[in-house]
């Protein structure tokens, strides 16, 4: 009795996996809900009403992040796409977060010189204090040869200095 109840468990396991009309999970199912199934393809991601897809960005607010309190550092990197620029400050609170490199003038230079605001989203109960160590942010951002056309000079400005850096 073991023997055919393990076979019968066995070949109806083996079976469920197939998608056909041996599946013992389709045998009373409605032909439409499995056509429905196999017209799926779940490598294509669902949409919103609006036709966007779930994947892409769901930011629609400006960026309202305020200015970090000072810039220690700036490096500019040659990479594939362009330039990186990379910068490191010290925020006034604990908890800064989504750090950005904010274009000046839509990203126009004046003058050969690049400038870019250095802000940060401070969090809603702010902790001051501390050492600047544990209060330093980094952000980067990618540019790419196109917007980096006639610059000599990238500035990263904070709310209580600037620094400059060759454009390389």
């Amino acid at each position: 009795m073991r023997t055919p109840a393990l076979l019968l468990l066995t070949a109806t396991l083996a079976l469920s996996a197939c998608q056909s009309r041996w599946n013992p999970t389709t045998w009373w199912a409605k032909d439409d809900a499995a056509g429905a199934q196999e017209n799926v393809n779940a490598l294509i991601p669902e949409q919103t009403e609006d036709g966007r897809s779930f994947f892409t960005a769901q930011e629609t607010d400006e960026y309202r992040g305020l200015p970090i309190d000072k810039v220690t550092s700036v490096e500019v990197h040659k990479v594939t796409e362009g330039r990186l620029i990379m910068a490191v400050g010290v925020s006034s609170v604990h908890g800064t977060s989504d750090t950005r490199l904010i274009l000046q003038n839509n990203g126009a230079p004046e003058g050969g010189v690049l400038t870019l605001d250095l802000m940060g989203r401070p969090p809603i109960e702010p902790v001051i204090g501390g050492s600047d160590q544990t209060r330093e942010v980094t952000t980067a951002v990618v540019l790419t040869e196109q917007q980096m056309a006639g610059v000599r000079t990238v500035r990263v400005k904070a709310l209580s200095n600037s620094l400059d850096r060759r454009a390389r």
